[in-house]
């Protein structure tokens, strides 16, 4: 592929056609069931209101959490379940709880915040760059840093050292953070190969190396990493689930050597049907499509990146902008 190409059109729209005749039913017959099998106390939380759950979410969650316990692949007695199309931050501020925890052996139902996928922005050649409050695009490909909708069953949990903080101007801390590895079918297949799970939004910015030969995470020379404790748990991941701390604590302590499933939503049927109803001048509802409506009247419509059209691209880019040699981490300046 030529250096600097713009994306083929005719090709992308090639791709969404066919995906979208194939899949089109399917996402309508979702949007029309009823809630008739679902518990009446789980009912309850059903809607497109804040802390509440959109049926076709709770549909597909729970459709994926019950064939994976007949399977024998779950035993945990809790389910999650996330809705990228719901807004990240609301307009007052707070962050927008789209991330759920369901416990129906004892009728538990927990919305709490996530982020999604970033994505990129390749000037001049691919924009699939999301904002911070609405997710717009979505990929299953490599290197998108973009979330990929569709269904998960948690697996191994590592836990690595990141670094030191300040606490005060004489004490720091350790960062560890956990994260859990997400196994995907169908479109999500390649999960583990993108390095997609769950962790907490935290990491160290601005960081240097400071002598401390005595912690036992120090390197041969004896210093260790030492930055800025940043929560981002309002912002965007490279693709990952993520939570704030305290969730974070509490949702992976749910799966730690019990596994569970979590359903994603949207997959790439439905992103393309909520594009074709857009096109010509449907507006997604209850009888269609699901979108939230606050983020579909931000974004205008949503975008999926098929891998197959997305990863050369990225690779043609990657040759064409190598990246810079790698710098050693300064030395602080303070003790």
């Amino acid at each position: 592929m030529p250096s600097r190409s713009i994306l083929p059109s005719n090709l992308f729209l090639f791709c969404l056609s066919v995906t979208a005749i194939a899949t089109l039913a399917s996402a309508r017959t979702f949007a029309a069931e009823q809630p008739s099998d679902i518990p009446a106390w789980l009912q309850a939380h059903v809607g497109e209101g804040e802390s509440k759950i959109a049926l076709p979410v709770l549909q597909r969650a729970r459709a994926l959490y019950l064939r994976k316990v007949s399977e024998g692949a779950v035993r945990n007695p809790c389910y999650f379940a996330m809705d990228a199309t719901r807004p990240n931050t609301l307009n007052d501020g707070e962050l927008g709880r789209r991330f759920y925890v369901i416990c129906e052996s004892d009728r538990s139902f927990r919305a709490v915040s996530a982020g999604h996928g970033g994505g990129r922005n390749l000037k001049g050649i691919a924009d699939f760059a999301n904002g911070r409050r609405c997710a717009k695009n979505f990929s299953n490909a490599m290197d998108t840093n973009l979330t990929a909708g569709g269904a998960y069953v948690t697996s191994e949990m590592k836990t690595s050292f990141k670094g030191y903080y300040r606490v005060s101007a004489r004490r720091s801390a350790v960062l560890t953070r956990s994260f859990v590895q997400f196994d995907g079918e169908g479109e999500t297949a390649n999960a583990r190969q993108r390095e997609i799970g769950g962790h907490a939004a935290v990491s160290l910015r601005g960081v240097c190396l400071r002598k401390d030969p005595r912690s036992p995470y120090a390197n041969d020379d004896g210093y260790v990493p030492l930055g800025t404790l940043v929560e981002y748990a309002g912002g965007r991941s490279n693709g990952c689930t993520s939570w704030s701390t305290s969730d974070a604590r509490q949702i992976l302590a749910m799966v730690k050597d019990d596994a569970t499933t979590l359903y994603i939503y949207p997959g790439a049927a439905d992103i393309v049907a909520v594009a074709q109803a857009v096109a010509i001048g449907r507006s997604p509802s209850h009888t269609g499509p699901y979108w939230n409506a606050s983020c579909l009247k931000e974004i205008g419509a949503p975008k999926f990146w098929p891998r197959q059209t997305i990863e050369p691209i990225l690779a043609q880019y990657k040759r064409d902008h190598p990246a810079p040699p790698s710098r050693p981490i300064p030395i602080c300046k303070v003790p």
